[in-house]
């Protein structure tokens, strides 16, 4: 496994991948080192990721592979249709799949999904439309949220 670890505009971020896929892309709560050279196998992700942030891309094409249960898979592979800019319930999230009783378990597996960002569990929120159950911080949700929000704020001055 090749790791980097880059600078995004929410903080240090920590790609973990091989040839094959990308396994891991998570947020740092702590200082670390930016990576010198990015090890080419995970240049794509280092140059969409940043595109992302930048705003040119909207949706991500990199070759996968998360480490989870079959469960938490079928959930990632919902998560990753919902579009940019729009958001869906965890309820909506559980209809998806098929069963609305698997609340909690879907919630369970979005909040362990391993690929921050490419799959978007920060687009899962409330019912009621409240900023919930996101490990990275509710604040780095809201931000990215505001990010893909097609109604930007404007200074009044």
């Amino acid at each position: 496994m090749e790791e980097c670890i880059i600078n995004s505009p929410l903080g240090y971020t920590k790609i973990i991948g091989d040839a094959n896929g990308i396994s891991s892309v998570s947020i740092l709560n702590s200082e670390e080192k930016i990576t010198d050279v990015i090890p080419e196998i995970l240049e794509d992700c280092v140059i969409q990721l940043n595109e992302y942030f930048d705003g040119t891309r909207k949706v991500f094409h990199l070759k996968l592979n998360p480490i989870g249960t079959d469960f938490q898979n079928k959930i990632w592979d919902i998560i990753k249709t919902i579009p940019y800019g729009k958001t869906i319930s965890y309820l909506e999230l559980a209809q998806q799949y098929g069963d609305i009783k698997a609340i909690r378990a879907v919630a369970n597996a979005n909040g362990k999904n391993p690929l921050w960002i490419v799959v978007p569990c920060h687009r899962v929120i409330g019912s009621d439309g409240s900023l919930m159950g996101y490990a990275g911080g509710i604040h780095r949700k809201q931000w990215l949220l505001e990010l893909e929000s097609p109604y930007k704020q404007q200074s009044l001055f």
